[in-house]
């Protein structure tokens, strides 16, 4: 009879924990379905906010630049204005006294993962450097600096020559003469407003003779050149850089200046 009654308990206490480690499977299931929608959600999240049309309304133009002005009061950070044309490379740019700042914060300040474009901490906002460096977030969805990596393909080089950059209240063109896929420490790409002549050229040559595609712009030391970076998958610290020069007026018709949605 003992022994019948510490068989049934058994079974009870067995019976017991089976449930509670079915609980326990239960309660992991639903938190790991939970962390995946919430995981979806979140990079959903950030992408949309990385859209471009996010800031149309702010975009100046030549007749009327108030909505700019507008985003410049929410944020003073904001200066200038980068047109890809027909690529979604559209965003206002900023400039703060440091390169971190933007790499999780909007145009308009708010806290985002997918960051602000912005220009080169030690880069005059006027692009009265000879070679200025403007960053931006790759990311998929060809959303902020994703689509740079695009210009790794001949046939989209050849395709997209120009651009235009909006500041100190005038457009400006952006001629677009080499795509370079570098790496982060390249010293000899990635150094700021560089002064003299003799530097300025080697500088030049440097962009030519590691670009993986270029065409002729005639561009001298006498340009203010504009280089376009971001994050490249290819490798741990690589990059991928566009680089521009500035010209007077913005180049192109009405099917240039398109932004393809």
């Amino acid at each position: 009879m003992t022994q019948e009654r510490n068989f049934n308990v058994g079974k009870i206490i067995v019976g017991g924990l089976d449930r509670v480690v079915d609980f326990i499977t239960l309660l992991l299931i639903l938190l790991i379905l939970l962390f995946g929608f919430y995981s979806l959600w979140d990079s959903h999240s950030v992408y949309a906010a990385a859209d471009a049309a996010n800031f149309k309304v702010y975009k100046p133009s030549v007749d009327n630049s108030m909505s700019f002005e507008e985003l410049q009061k929410r944020n003073p950070d904001v200066f200038a204005w980068l047109n890809v044309y027909n690529t979604h490379i559209d965003y206002p740019v900023v400039h703060y006294s440091d390169d971190v700042k933007y790499l999780n914060t909007d145009a308009l300040g708010n806290y985002n993962l997918a960051g602000a474009v912005f220009l080169d901490c030690d880069n005059n906002i006027h692009f009265t450097d000879f070679n200025s460096i403007i960053y931006g977030h790759h990311m998929d969805q060809k959303e902020m600096f994703g689509e740079l990596t695009d210009f790794d393909e001949e046939s989209f080089f050849d395709s997209h020559r120009y651009g235009s950059l909006w500041y100190d209240g005038e457009e400006h063109g952006l001629e677009l003469f080499a795509y370079i896929p570098a790496d982060a420490y390249d010293e000899t790409l990635y150094t700021i407003a560089v002064e003299e002549p003799e530097k300025q050229q080697k500088y030049l040559d440097n962009i030519y003779s590691k670009a993986k595609y270029s065409r002729v712009a005639d561009v001298t030391v006498n340009d203010r050149i504009v280089l376009l970076s971001t994050c490249s998958s290819y490798e741990t610290n690589g990059r991928a850089i566009l680089a521009g020069k500035i010209t007077e007026h913005a180049a192109g018709g009405s099917t240039d200046r398109k932004t393809e949605r």
